[in-house]
């Protein structure tokens, strides 16, 4: 068009349907003169008339590509928005994980959040994600030429690429590459804004619209899961039941017995979590090929209640979750009296002031006149 027809569409990046929006002013054009509506922009204007060149540009300056632009764009956002629903409600889906190659069927959402807890590869929530299998499809195939998914390096082979990814914690995607927006639905939410600047506006801009009623806030539940299976559950009472009829096991009963404050509570969850993740029991210590392995030996020989003495688990190195954002976590009792039991029944570790100046802590220490007076006492 620019070369032939001398024609410049500004910022076409913005156009959210190019066709349409080509063949509505190849409409236009024919029915009034193109000057009617682009600017005109003279080059060469100081050579020969003979010589001169006109360019049209067509831009949002003019109320009707404006308008058009914007219609395009609700119009893109109607069917992004159909399209991430019905993959929200799929229960037809298929899918392989990328990493391990298990099939997963149902929802999209057993396969994204398997990938999150199992691989620690978070794209996201599934409610975030439009064109899933696209998106799915363009990681696998990164993976098959060997490329690192967030610094996009090549290597020579696959179990190079697994140890740099593990090694480097390089596990996600590359935030820099557009490549990814068309997979996000807040990338089609405003007009020429991706996810970042979507982000980065300032909240000050809502200030002067604030309002005091507040019956139009919705909180989003956050699900817990199961120590044992991928059970997800809206309330943490739903999740106990569920864990005591299927797999047999009381955290409340377990926390009553043995007297478990909230610390304690917390390193018992995460010991739970990693044995359950590393495929090994903890009643025996047998490890197993699969978490379905480990759930049917758990279940038939009861030993999801057969847990190890305390010392096991009440370790320092479980205060750290085994996965992140575990919800879980957030929802264990926390009262008053759990502090006096810390205090009591644990050995709560010190972290010591710098003592690279040894020499004048002594000196400057208020030990110093302590003794002191003990010395004139005695």
């Amino acid at each position: 068009m620019i070369i032939e027809h001398k024609i410049v569409i500004a910022d076409v990046k913005l156009v959210a349907d190019f066709q349409r929006y080509i063949l509505y002013w190849r409409k236009r054009f024919t029915e009034q003169p193109i000057t009617d509506f682009c600017s005109v922009i003279r080059i060469n204007s100081t050579a020969p008339f003979e010589e001169q060149e006109n360019y049209f540009l067509l831009c949002d300056v003019l109320p009707e590509d404006r308008i058009l632009r914007e219609e395009l764009q609700k119009q893109r956002l109607k069917e992004i928005l159909e399209q991430q629903q019905q993959e929200r409600n799929d229960t037809n889906f298929h899918g392989i994980c990328i990493f391990c190659n298990e099939e997963f069927l149902g929802n999209r959402s057993v396969l994204l959040n398997h990938m999150a807890r199992e691989h620690a590869f978070n794209i996201g929530l599934p409610d975030n994600i439009v064109n899933c299998n696209e998106f799915l499809c363009t990681l696998q195939k990164k993976l098959d030429n060997l490329q690192c998914l967030y610094c996009e390096k090549t290597f020579r082979d696959k179990n190079t690429l697994k140890d740099h990814m593990r090694k480097k914690q390089h596990r996600k995607i590359n935030p820099k590459n557009r490549e990814y927006d068309r997979f996000y639905v807040i990338n089609y939410l405003e007009l020429g804004k991706s996810w970042e600047e979507v982000q980065l506006e300032d909240d000050r801009e809502l200030l002067d619209h604030q309002e005091d009623d507040w019956s139009d806030w919705e909180e989003h539940p956050a699900f817990a899961v199961c120590l044992f299976c991928e059970k997800q559950a809206e309330t943490i009472e739903k999740l106990y039941v569920h864990m005591e009829d299927a797999h047999e096991f009381d955290l409340l009963k377990v926390k009553s017995e043995l007297g478990l404050n909230f610390y304690q509570q917390v390193k018992l969850v995460n010991f739970i979590r990693r044995q359950v993740h590393q495929c090994r029991c903890y009643g025996c210590h047998v490890k197993f090929k699969s978490k379905a392995d480990l759930r049917t030996h758990m279940e038939e020989t009861k030993h999801t209640s057969l847990l190890p003495d305390r010392k096991t688990w009440d370790q320092l190195e479980y205060y750290f979750p085994t996965y992140e954002n575990d919800t879980l976590l957030c929802t264990l009792s926390d009262s008053e009296s759990d502090l006096t039991a810390q205090e009591q029944n644990e050995d709560v570790p010190i972290i010591s002031e710098d003592t690279s100046k040894l020499y004048a802590l002594k000196q400057s220490s208020i030990l110093n006149q302590l003794l002191l007076q003990e010395c004139l006492k005695n």
